[in-house]
């Protein structure tokens, strides 16, 4: 444990420079920096919902300059094919044969900005991508760059050119992040910053094999065994609310899924990281619970016609499920 904690507070301090550059670009918004980088050190996808102009894009933009790596934004339209994200083969006629030109999925951070007004042939074509890290054009499968992290965002009160993400795409995502309005002090701060004060250019503070490095130490970090029944219980008590005593089963059509099991414990042991400790705690588990599980709930007619939320049922499984 002692190695492990050692191990910790040497890289802790890449993640104080992380948090000061996005700091020059982004105010407030803690909830959103911390997702992204629980997405960035675990290689997890993350799916931030939010109204217009509460910096989704920009926040992911800035992420994105504090890593040494390769970016890309794709702006997803309702017109946008599968080939515009994988590439796709181009017959070369003088040569009689076809060359791969690659798409923009060939980095290692993809902001998938507005990922809701695209159909679902293209949302299709992101499903090998972010499970197995590879794509197929044509014949050939090719592997993505390390790291590869696709951060997306939607909006969630436009309906116009908009579509319903397939939910084999959505559980891919490891979090999915809502963010709300700023308060009054965060509002000042960011008119100032904005309108008042010369931009600060963000400076590349970690590099690829800093996160590969981060990465295993983070899995090294102590879950103990109690943690480990503890997750179990939240997950399936989505899935078998009555063995649990909540009366909430005509409200819940499916329960999460087992990589919602994989997803909070990796995400608790980030927050853990997060907060430099070797070990994790059920305080961490109930931070990560709600990004990891709200998108993986699948409610009932019922639910939606009485105005449930998802967060009200994990409200209800925190309640329910006895902490270890």
């Amino acid at each position: 444990m002692e190695q492990i904690r050692e191990k910790v507070e040497a890289k802790h301090l890449l993640i104080s420079s992380i948090r000061r550059e996005i700091g020059k670009e982004i105010v407030g918004q803690q909830k959103l920096v911390d997702a992204l980088l629980i997405g960035l050190l675990s290689g997890g996808h993350v799916l931030i919902e939010g109204v217009p102009g509460l910096a989704k894009t920009s926040a992911v933009k800035a992420l994105a300059s504090t890593v040494q790596a390769k970016f890309k934004r794709i702006q997803f339209t309702p017109d946008l094919l599968p080939a515009d994200l994988i590439g796709t083969e181009i017959y070369r006629p003088k040569m009689g044969d076809f060359i791969t030109r690659k798409g923009p999925l060939f980095n290692n951070i993809i902001l998938a900005d507005e990922i809701n007004r695209a159909p679902s042939k293209v949302q299709s074509a992101l499903l090998e991508a972010m499970q197995e890290k590879q794509v197929t054009i044509g014949d050939e499968t090719y592997p993505l760059p390390t790291p590869f992290l696709v951060l997306a965002t939607q909006n969630p009160i436009e309906q116009e050119g908009t579509y319903q993400l397939p939910e084999a795409q959505v559980d891919r995502f490891m979090l999915k992040v809502l963010i709300d309005y700023p308060d009054r002090a965060q509002e000042l701060e960011i008119l100032k910053k904005s309108s008042f004060e010369v931009k600060q250019n963000i400076e590349p503070v970690v590099s690829p094999e800093d996160l590969s490095e981060i990465a295993d130490i983070i899995k090294e970090i102590y879950v103990d065994d109690k943690l480990k029944e503890y997750i179990v219980n939240l997950v399936f008590a989505t899935r078998e609310p009555l063995k649990y005593g909540m009366d909430i089963d005509n409200y819940v059509e499916f329960g999460a899924s087992p990589r919602a099991t994989l997803f909070l414990a990796q995400s608790a042991r980030v927050i853990a990281f997060l907060q430099g400790r070797a070990y994790v705690t059920p305080q961490d588990i109930k931070i990560a619970a709600p990004d990891v599980l709200r998108h993986r709930i699948i409610l009932s007619f019922e639910a939606e016609a009485e105005q449930v939320t998802t967060d009200q049922i994990i409200k209800s499984v925190f309640d329910s499920v006895e902490v270890p």
